[in-house]
C-alpha cells in the first residue's frame, strides 16, 4: 500500500478522475484535493468564467501554481485538470510528490459521461460536434498522455473496479494483477482486518475485527454514500440487543438511520414479509441512495438482500451479520431470497453489497447452541479448501477465533471469486445443503439450519463413501471434526430432536424441489477427498435412501 506520498490521477476529462479520486482518498482515509475547486477558490471564479474573462493562458499559469502547492503537501488524493499535465513542469512538479497515474476512455464513453455538463470551457459546442473536439483534443495530448508510465482505461469499469487498479500501480503491481486487498480502517480495539472480494461489477469490501459495527458509517462514505437515510433491517431479538449502539454511531457520522423489523424465524422469510417492508420503506421516505442495512442472522441477511435487489429496481446494501453462519456464510457471494411452501429460496437474486462488517463482538451475545451450529459453517469451509483449518479445529474447542473466522471467509471468497453467478464449482459450497435444506423441510424448521448442514454433510459424505467416490478413512475424519465441534451427524444427536423417524421417503421427495436440480435431475455435491469435491447427477434412490437412514437412526 502506498506511504506518505501523494496519488495524482490526471488524464482527459470524463475519464473518471475525481469519481475515482473521491472514492479512493475515503478508501484511504486521505483527504481529496480537485485542482480545479483549487483554482476556482484561488482566482475567486469558476473555471469557464477564467477561460472567458482571462483566456487559457492566464488559467494555465494558475494551474501551474496550484501544482506547485499541492506538490508541497503529502498524503493527498489529487484529480488535476485534463490539460494540467500537458506542460511537462507541471507533470515533474507532481511526480516528485507522489505516484502519477493517468487515466483514460474512449471517445465515445467520455462524450457519455460528460453529455449533461456545462462546465467544460474547451467544449463549448453544439451537441453534435462535441464528440468530433474531444477526438481532436485526445489527438493533441495523446504524446503527453502516452508518455505517464502508468496508465488505466477506464472504458466500462465501476468506480470499485478502477479504485482496485490505482491501489494495485500505486503498490507497484501491474494492471493485469490481482488487485491488492482493501486496506484495514480503524476499529473500536485497533485495525479492522480488510479483504476483498471481486465480482464482474467490481468489488466490495469486508471489514472484520472488534468494532467493525461502530465503522458504518466510514464505510458508507467510502462508497459515495454521505449523509443519506439508511434502513436498518434487523429482527426484534437482535434490535433489543444491537441496534441503539448502530444508530447512535451513524447518526455521529452525520446519518439518518430507521430501523425496520421483520418477525424471527426461517417460516417469516417469505414474499409476504417482503410486501410489507416495501410499503414500510415507500412509508419513510427511503429513495434509490437510501441503503438497507442487514443487521442479523441468516434470515434477515437474506431477506433484506431480496428486499435490496428489488426495492426501486435496487439499492445500496450493507451486510452486519449478527450470528457465526452467517458470518461465514452470507457474508459473500450476494445470494439472497424468500421461501415457498414448496422449498427454501426458490424466490431469489444476486446482489453484490456494497461492504460487508464482520463484528466478532456480536457474538457475545449469541446463545451457545447458536454458536455451535454456526461451526457447521466453518468446518464445511475446513473441508473444502482449507486443510490447515481443518487441523485447527480438530484440536481447538467450539468457539470462533479471529483466525478461523478471516481462514473460513477467505474460502469461501476463492471460490466465490471463481464462480460469481454459481454456473460451476461454486456448487461445491453446497455441499450437505441438498440434505439440509430438506431435513429442515421436512421438520418443519425444529432442526437449526448449522445441524441441518452438519447432518447433511455425514450424508452426503456417506453417499460418496457407497458411490466408491470416498475412503471410509476420509469419512472418519470428517465425522470426528463435526463431534468434536459439538455438531450433529445423526438426528438423535439433537436435545429434542423432532421424530423423523420412517420419514426418508418424505425427505427424498422434499429434495425434489431443491432450487439445484436441473431440470428433474437432482444434483449432488459429493466428497472424493479433503478439499477435492465435485457435483454428480442423481445417484439413485436406492444411495440417497441409505444417506438418509444413516443420519435416521
Amino acid at each position: 500500500m502506498p506511504g506518505h506520498g501523494n496519488i495524482i490521477l490526471t488524464g482527459f476529462m470524463g475519464t473518471g478522475k475525481t469519481t475515482a479520486g473521491k472514492a479512493l482518498a475515503a478508501r484511504l482515509d486521505r483527504r481529496f484535493q480537485d485542482m480545479d475547486d483549487l483554482i476556482e477558490e484561488g482566482a475567486g471564479l469558476a473555471v469557464p468564467e477564467i477561460f472567458t474573462i482571462h483566456g487559457e493562458t492566464r488559467f494555465r499559469d494558475i494551474e501551474s501554481q496550484v501544482c506547485r502547492d499541492v506538490a508541497a503537501q503529502s498524503d493527498l488524493v489529487v484529480a488535476t485538470g485534463g490539460g494540467a499535465l500537458v506542460n511537462r513542469e507541471n507533470h515533474r512538479v507532481l511526480a516528485e510528490s507522489g505516484t502519477v497515474i493517468c487515466l483514460s476512455a474512449t471517445p465515445e464513453q467520455i462524450l457519455e459521461r460528460i453529455r449533461n455538463e456545462t462546465h467544460r470551457p474547451l467544449l463549448d459546442l453544439a451537441p453534435d460536434n462535441r464528440l468530433e473536439r474531444i477526438r481532436a483534443l485526445l489527438a493533441e495530448r495523446e504524446e503527453r498522455y502516452s508518455s505517464i508510465p502508468l496508465q488505466i482505461d477506464t472504458t466500462d469499469l465501476t468506480v470499485d473496479r478502477i479504485v482496485d487498479r490505482i491501489l494495485t500501480l500505486v503498490s507497484g503491481g501491474t494492471e493485469a494483477e490481482v488487485p491488492s486487498p482493501h486496506p484495514a480502517v480503524p476499529g473500536a480495539n485497533g485495525s479492522l482486518l480488510g479483504l476483498t472480494v471481486r465480482n464482474p461489477d467490481g468489488s466490495y469490501p469486508i471489514w472484520t475485527g472488534s468494532g467493525a459495527l461502530a465503522a458504518t458509517g466510514h464505510l458508507l462514505r467510502a462508497c459515495g454514500l454521505d449523509g443519506v437515510n439508511v434502513a436498518i433491517l434487523t429482527n426484534p431479538d437482535v434490535e433489543a440487543l444491537h441496534a441503539a449502539g448502530l444508530v447512535d454511531a451513524l447518526r455521529e457520522d452525520g446519518f439518518n438511520p430507521r430501523v425496520f423489523t421483520m418477525p424471527e424465524g426461517e417460516q417469516h422469510k417469505t414474499l409476504e414479509t417482503v410486501r410489507g417492508l416495501y410499503s414500510d420503506l415507500l412509508a419513510a421516505g427511503m429513495d434509490r441512495r437510501s441503503p438497507v442495512l442487514a443487521l442479523g442472522g441468516g434470515v434477515v441477511t437474506d431477506t433484506a438482500g431480496f428486499v435490496a435487489a428489488t426495492y426501486l429496481r435496487g439499492v445500496p446494501y450493507v451486510v452486519a451479520p449478527t450470528t457465526l453462519l452467517a458470518m461465514v456464510d452470507s457474508s459473500v457471494g450476494a445470494k439472497c431470497g424468500v421461501d415457498l411452501p414448496e422449498g427454501k429460496n426458490l424466490i431469489g437474486a444476486f446482489k453484490q453489497p456494497v461492504g460487508v462488517l464482520l463484528d466478532p463482538d456480536l457474538l457475545d451475545t449469541l446463545p451457545p447452541a447458536e454458536l455451535r451450529a454456526g461451526m457447521a459453517e466453518v468446518a464445511k469451509h475446513a473441508i473444502l479448501g482449507n486443510e490447515n483449518l481443518f487441523e485447527i479445529l480438530m484440536h481447538a474447542p467450539a468457539s470462533p477465533a479471529a483466525d478461523w473466522l478471516a481462514a473460513a471467509v477467505q474460502v469461501k471468497i476463492d471460490v466465490v471469486e471463481e464462480d460469481p453467478l454459481e454456473q460451476g464449482r461454486r456448487a461445491i459450497l453446497n455441499f450437505g445443503h441438498t440434505f439440509a435444506h430438506a431435513l429442515e423441510q421436512v421438520s418443519q424448521y425444529k432442526i437449526r439450519h448449522g445441524e441441518a448442514v452438519a447432518m447433511g454433510m455425514t450424508a452426503a459424505t456417506h453417499l460418496s463413501v457407497q458411490a466408491g467416490l470416498c475412503s471410509p478413512a476420509t469419512a472418519q475424519r470428517i465425522r470426528n471434526l463435526l463431534t468434536g465441534l459439538g455438531l450433529p451427524v445423526r438426528v438423535r444427536d439433537i436435545d429434542a430432536a423432532p421424530d423423523l423417524s420412517g420419514r426418508a421417503g418424505d425427505l427424498l421427495a422434499a429434495m425434489g424441489t431443491d432450487k439445484k436440480r436441473q431440470g428433474a435431475v437432482l444434483r449432488f455435491v459429493v466428497i472424493e477427498d479433503l478439499q477435492q469435491l465435485t457435483v454428480i447427477p442423481n445417484p439413485g434412490d436406492e444411495l440417497v435412501l441409505a444417506a438418509w437412514e444413516h443420519v435416521l437412526t
